[in-house]
């Protein structure tokens, strides 16, 4: 059980890190690039969507963290 934690754990890890690269430096992200902001017209949504999937990753990570800790303890 402890190995399958500690590879959601790794999993999470990376993917958190994609995850957190992927958002836009600011709010205008791809949209703001030569004034196409028209072109990117479900930018919003995309974000939305990314912002809630780094959510629960994240949120599986800090599981997983503290129940390594309980067990290794």
């Amino acid at each position: 059980m402890i190995n399958f934690i500690w590879a959601v754990q790794i999993i999470t890890a990376f993917l958190l890190v994609i995850l957190i690269l992927l958002h836009s430096p600011k709010g205008d992200g791809i949209a703001g690039m030569g004034g196409m902001s028209h072109v990117f017209a479900s930018q919003k949504s995309a974000e939305k969507g990314l912002n809630q999937l780094t959510g629960i990753i994240a949120g599986i990570f800090v599981v997983c963290t503290f129940i390594l800790g309980y067990l290794i303890k």
